[in-house]
């Protein structure tokens, strides 16, 4: 099989540093292109040494006349630069979006989370939000791949199931989630200057972080219940990885092991997402440098309420990870190539 070319737009932030990781190593994929804007005319080993010594070309600015050589297209950018790419497709080109261009149904939601204009609304019905082990059967016959966020990823995975078999109250539901400060991009260490980074943890982003909104959207395909939950995100002093903590409560006669049940039945044929045996205690280092999503389900003191621990790592399947395993869907190569 001849090798896919592809281009990767926002090369040099800590996703498109690990997308490039993983695409060396996959056999039908040939790195045509890395695109950057400050970072023009410099070697991507700059901004990883552990990438010295491998074939890849310099970095150039993004120009469309670079479509013409690529298949696919990965964007790992600021918001709202991907929809510009996107007017340029021609048909035999795939999209595949790290960021938040088209994880929102609505372009009027985009506007309100996202503080922009939505450039590209009538794409929006060319794309999919694919979070694979959920929707991936449906990814063939989308040109434009929007992959999850890092948060929504350990928090869909653990509920999408449990939604879909009414098993527990889609009311007052608690998502505390903590991340390693990569999740914030490389600008992290200006942004945060004054909060002791190395040293503290910090919540922000509370009651209305942008990641409410595809948590929101994507839970709601799976009840006709008013939905009502809080989400709040922190910063830890730790470079990658998410734990995701969440608090539910059961419907009536459902217990822990018909929650375990379900979650294994529902994942066994998927090969990243693990759940663990009951009351198992789960730590982000499980995780690193790996595309699994492992999920433990507790005992709460109170027997109408369970508690959901989910980990990942935020750079490989809360990013990078989960864009290659939606390439590989996509295009029909065994799931775990280059994962």
């Amino acid at each position: 099989m001849p090798k896919l070319n592809a281009l990767v737009a926002g090369s040099t932030g800590y996703i498109g540093v690990q997308l490039i990781k993983l695409l060396i190593k996959h056999k039908f994929i040939n790195i045509r292109f890395l695109c950057g804007n400050s970072s023009v005319g410099k070697n991507i080993s700059s901004y990883d040494k552990s990438l010295s010594g491998k074939k890849l070309p310099k970095i150039i600015k993004f120009n469309k006349k670079l479509l013409k050589d690529v298949d696919v297209v990965f964007t790992a950018l600021p918001n709202g630069e991907a929809q510009d790419i996107s007017k340029h497709l021609t048909k035999n080109i795939t999209l595949i979006d790290l960021a938040a261009d088209f994880r929102l149904e609505k372009g009027s939601e985009y506007l309100k989370w996202y503080k922009q204009k939505h450039r590209a609304v009538n794409l929006i019905k060319k794309s999919i939000y694919c979070l694979p082990e959920v929707n991936g059967k449906d990814i063939g016959r989308y040109q434009i791949i929007s992959c999850p966020g890092c948060y929504p990823t350990s928090i869909l995975l653990p509920l999408i199931p449990l939604f879909k078999k009414n098993l527990v109250k889609v009311n007052n539901i608690i998502m505390d989630s903590k991340s390693g400060y990569s999740g914030a991009g490389r600008g992290v260490h200006k942004k945060y200057k004054d909060k002791n980074l190395y040293e503290s943890l910090s919540a922000y982003g509370v009651g209305f972080h942008r990641h409410n909104s595809e948590i929101d959207q994507m839970l709601k395909k799976f009840t006709k219940k008013k939905l009502s939950f809080n989400f709040t995100p922190h910063l830890t002093p730790m470079f990658r990885g998410i734990l995701s903590t969440i608090y539910i409560d059961l419907e009536k006669g459902v217990t822990q092991s018909k929650i375990i049940k379900t979650l294994t039945d529902f994942y066994k044929n998927d090969d990243f997402v693990k759940i663990l045996k009951a009351n198992s205690l789960l730590s982000t280092n499980d995780v690193i440098n790996s595309n699994n999503c492992f999920i433990s389900v507790c005992k709460s003191k109170y027997k109408n309420k369970i508690v959901i621990i989910s980990a990942i790592d935020n750079l490989i399947k809360g990013g990078a990870g989960q864009a290659v395993q939606n390439l590989n869907m996509k295009f029909n190569f065994p799931i775990k190539t280059a994962l």
